[in-house]
């Protein structure tokens, strides 16, 4: 992988807009664009690539299956695993798998590993998923993802998928609960690293806690446009969890661009500044 000498940030929180990816998004992809106001065009990963390579940064590209509940197959993690080798400065891959596949679900992550040599599994959302993380029935894939030295990315908090409409789209916010479901996870599995996406609103207090008590759960800041962040996650961003703290746009549903501008007008010291937008993903990532 090449790093550029010249880098300025990392995004760890992309989301491909392939017509793969919007495809596979279904009936969601006009849910969120209407719940986030955005429309969500298709995006090459040459394109992407191009505007993060502009910007003199680098990006995090996720992916989803949620097959078994939605009924929908997800994009093929190939397409991921080949932008990062075809655009080896600029992507880092996540493959996507749905935790119910149990084996097959294994396979998945032991292929893209040896094939392509991702970086991490997610963004998982169990939310949408429909999953609690500390399932012992899940147990053998955060393992697996510990012996390989992947980070698992787990959606915490309000989910966008299912929001403003009937039932929420069947989707339970209980799941997204940081406290104890991610945090249980991490004290099973302290070899595992983990990112806690997201500020985890309504529970951006749990989701601080336990940032600081396990050192090896990292939390991204996507999603969230920087000046509408709780004071208490900018507080802690800025202090005792600065180490553990990700710059993550959650683009489409943000650009890049509005989270610099916004997060530069935030009142963070220069150190801890550097240590969100690049240190920190260097050092979980061994950039």
């Amino acid at each position: 992988m090449s790093i550029p000498d010249d880098l300025v940030a990392i995004d760890v929180h992309t989301h491909p807009q392939t017509a793969e990816f919007i495809a596979a998004m279904g009936q969601r992809h006009a849910q969120m664009s209407k719940h986030f106001g955005r429309e969500r065009p298709v995006v090459s990963f040459a394109e992407q690539a191009d505007a993060y390579r502009e910007r003199k940064m680098m990006a995090v590209i996720v992916n989803s299956d949620s097959e078994t509940t939605s009924g929908i197959k997800g994009a093929p993690n190939d397409l991921l695993g080949r932008a990062q080798a075809e655009h080896p400065d600029v992507f880092l891959a996540f493959a996507g798998i749905d935790p119910w596949k149990g084996v097959a679900a294994i396979e998945e992550i032991k292929r893209m590993h040896g094939e392509y040599g991702i970086k991490g599994v997610g963004e998982l959302n169990p939310s949408r998923q429909k999953f609690l993380a500390n399932d012992p029935r899940f147990s053998p894939l955060w393992q697996t993802c510990s012996d390989l030295g992947l980070v698992v990315m787990f959606h915490s908090g309000f989910p966008g998928a299912g929001a403003g409409t009937p039932g929420g789209g069947g989707y339970r916010l209980e799941n997204a609960k940081p406290v104890p479901y991610i945090d249980d996870v991490a004290a099973d599995f302290p070899d595992l690293k983990i990112i806690s996406a997201h500020p985890a609103w309504p529970w951006h207090l749990e989701n601080l806690a336990m940032v600081w008590h396990k050192s090896n759960v990292y939390l991204d800041l996507s999603g969230w446009a920087p000046k509408y962040l709780p004071p208490e996650v900018v507080r802690y961003a800025d202090s005792l969890i600065s180490d553990r703290v990700l710059f993550g746009s959650d683009w489409p549903v943000m650009t890049a661009d509005r989270w610099m501008d916004e997060f530069e007008a935030l009142p963070f010291k220069p150190e801890s500044r550097r240590k969100i937008l690049l240190d920190n993903a260097r050092t979980l990532f061994g950039l």
